[in-house]
């Protein structure tokens, strides 16, 4: 059976893209880069998105190691997802896409 690290692309950009390369995983990480999230706070603010892509979203970014989930012991029991040590070292690259976004945005108005 192949390790995880074998799985994956051998071209560092199809990694990265196939760890973050769709338009839910980018838009969790943008709202992470501000604060730990609850499940329910991303659903509302991610419009569009449905339970079941967020659930399996979020479960495969922590199994990639991009972000931690953490259970409080309370009643009714409390969830909260961040990025992970991991999933900081992604703020440049999505720092980069907000420079580069607005940028574009700018250049197609003028």
């Amino acid at each position: 059976m192949k390790t995880k690290a074998e799985l994956l692309p051998e071209c560092p950009v199809a990694t990265t893209v196939q760890l973050i390369g769709n338009k839910w995983k980018l838009l969790i990480i943008r709202n992470l880069r501000m604060r730990p999230w609850r499940f329910n706070e991303l659903q509302k603010n991610l419009d569009g998105i449905s339970q079941k892509v967020l659930t399996d979203s979020l479960r495969s970014m922590e199994a990639d190691g991009l972000i931690t989930r953490t259970v409080y012991a309370e009643v009714p029991p409390r969830v909260e997802y961040a990025l992970s040590e991991l999933g900081e070292t992604m703020r440049p690259i999505l720092d980069a896409m907000e420079v580069w976004g607005n940028s574009y945005k700018s250049a197609i108005h003028s």
